[in-house]
């Protein structure tokens, strides 16, 4: 039997505005990091998450000529966090974001899957380098 090839693919979490964690119990607060890092240990266990991190709330913007601190106030939905993911196609990967501990409490998961070159510029990314190798 083939299995298809593992594909890369970006979970990238989106907390709520009105951040429903406060209302939760220490207990509660407890329960959920069980959940999650059960949640991500299945999936590291499966060979399917190769990475991910929970961001700070706070960083920067950048645009043309202006550098601002961000996420904006007005923002519905900030970057709370993402998986890297290797996976066999988009359907795989949106049905592990549907097990995300938190979308009861109002945590969107955006799926993306990742390009082997930017769509718009058709540039091929680059792999990174080899730090500390000598020859």
């Amino acid at each position: 039997m083939n299995t298809p090839p593992a594909s890369p693919f970006l979970l990238i979490f989106r907390d709520s505005p009105d951040d429903a964690y406060r209302t939760l119990s220490a207990e509660q607060r407890q329960r959920l990091l069980e959940q999650w890092n059960a949640w991500y240990d299945g999936l590291a266990a499966q060979g399917k998450v190769q990475h991910g991190e929970p961001l700070e709330p706070g960083g920067r913007v950048v645009r043309q000529q202006r550098v601002t601190d961000g996420p904006y106030a007005e923002s519905k939905e900030a970057v709370g966090g993402f998986f890297l993911l290797t996976v066999a196609d988009l359907e795989e990967a949106t049905a592990i974001a549907q097990r995300c501990p938190s979308l009861h409490l109002g945590m969107s998961v955006e799926v993306r899957p990742i390009a082997g070159a930017c769509a718009q510029l058709g540039v091929h990314g680059r792999p990174l380098r080899q730090t500390g190798a000598t020859a």
